[in-house]
């Protein structure tokens, strides 16, 4: 059995747009086209690739197709780029997956130069460092910025550097919340800044220092810069940056937070893939050290 390479890219454009109607503009083909290539591949492969929800959404047997039209793009790119026939002006997809605070922080530097010199059209993911990696498992991204060290299957694993976070308020909250020093019934009581439901900075902050975070109050702020933000003008407390911090913001004490940070991509040999991991690679070890 093969898969038409043309079945399965439509596949991936409808996982990118949403919508099939949304996938026949990216193709320039009709919206039953489209239709029609979706089925004849389930057909094929007796799976159901695509659930027809708004947005659309991938099957387990969906995402392994996706997986495989990306990987023909882009090595299809480099095949075409070292021949000396890619197409003047033709440009490719490169999807990543960072988390929040390395794209407020490091991430976009290295992406603007890669730009500068190649044409390449990035789609950004942007969710925790612990959840990144599933991405690459789904085919959604060809790279992630990862807290993950052992590599998905599929993937290889290098190290990036380390992002380190330190509990940080805004002064007259300090002298609000903390007047007596910041002590367990003071933590207890004062509110803290939480990027999401997900996020366990704060969390394992507050156990460090024998504080249980059930209970205490909580804000959640979901966007990296405006989480920075809400501490300066004193929400509450968080876990910032070193990279972001501002000299508005007074240290709290207590352990300095590190998150190990590391590069997944797939494991294809592909000239442009190993170019970006090389200037991510740069920019990090300049930056996280």
């Amino acid at each position: 059995m093969r898969i038409d390479p043309d079945l399965a890219a439509t596949i991936a454009a409808v996982a990118d747009e949403g919508t099939l109607d949304a996938a026949s503009r990216r193709l320039r083909i009709t919206p039953s086209a489209v239709s029609q290539r979706l089925k004849a591949l389930e057909q094929q492969l007796g799976r159901v690739l695509v659930v027809r929800s708004k947005p659309a959404r991938l099957t387990e047997a969906g995402e392994a197709v996706v997986r495989l039209a990306r990987q023909v793009a882009l090595l299809e790119h480099d095949a075409l780029g070292g021949l000396g026939l890619d197409e003047e002006g033709a440009r490719i997809g490169i999807p990543l997956a960072v988390n929040a605070d390395s794209l407020a922080t490091w991430f976009l530097p290295p992406l603007a130069r890669l730009s500068a010199e190649h044409a390449i059209d990035f789609d950004l993911h942007r969710d925790d460092q612990n959840f990144t990696a599933r991405l690459l498992e789904s085919g959604t991204v060809m790279a992630a910025v990862t807290s993950e060290e052992t590599p998905v299957a599929g993937c290889s694993s290098s190290p990036l550097g380390v992002l380190e976070y330190r509990a940080m308020a805004e002064r007259g909250f300090v002298e609000r919340w903390f007047p007596q020093g910041v002590t367990t019934a003071a933590l207890q009581a004062a509110p803290f800044v939480d990027f999401d439901r997900r996020d366990t900075l704060q969390h394992e902050w507050l156990e460090a220092r024998g504080v249980s975070p059930q209970g205490v109050p909580r804000h959640y702020v979901p966007a990296s810069h405006d989480y920075a933000l809400a501490v300066e003008l004193g929400l509450g407390w968080g876990m910032v940056p070193l990279l972001q911090g501002t000299g508005a913001l007074v240290p709290l004490g207590g352990p300095t937070l590190r998150v190990r940070l590391h590069w997944q991509q797939w494991n294809l040999r592909s000239a442009l893939l190993d170019t970006i991991a090389g200037e991510i690679a740069d920019e990090a070890r300049r930056v996280l050290g």
